[in-house]
């Protein structure tokens, strides 16, 4: 692993998901654990795409709100963003909105989760990533994730 302190600018990680008949609850609405699925593999995509996935394990959701309920055949894109990094922990913001045919957005579900960077053995390692917040939005998500992180 490289020892040099990499620094990172949040920027979205956007994924999408068709809601089908098999995503749904007994309310014919979209599943908690499905969309809990959805969120975590969003968070998941985030940091993979800046460290090797097979060092990356998923440690604590925290907070998930449902906002929402998202109905069959809508369509939820789900943005998510690193928020914070710390030693070998990486905190990342999601979101998970539901577009519609007018092209406008209304917010279903949001939270965050905390990763960790980790050996093939499971040990926690640094990830030498420090996280650049440059808009009032980022630097607002790394506060409350700093806060999350305090809470455990």
């Amino acid at each position: 692993m490289e020892s040099s302190v990499r620094k990172v600018e949040p920027k979205d990680t956007i994924i999408n998901h068709l809601v089908k008949s098999e995503d749904l609850n007994h309310h014919r609405t979209l599943f908690a654990g499905r969309s809990a699925e959805w969120f975590v593999e969003a968070g998941f995509i985030s940091v993979a795409s800046i460290l090797e996935p097979e060092h990356v394990i998923c440690a604590q959701i925290h907070g998930m709100k449902f906002l929402k309920p998202v109905k069959p055949g809508n369509i939820v894109c789900f943005r998510s963003r690193i928020a914070y990094a710390g030693t070998s922990s990486i905190v990342v913001y999601i979101k998970g909105s539901v577009v519609d045919q007018h092209g406008g957005e209304g917010k279903q579900v949001e939270g965050f989760i905390t990763f960790v960077h980790v050996t093939l053995d499971g040990k926690p390692m640094p990830h030498n990533l420090d996280v650049v917040a440059t808009t009032d939005e980022d630097k607002a998500l790394m506060q409350e994730a700093i806060a999350l992180k305090k809470q455990r």
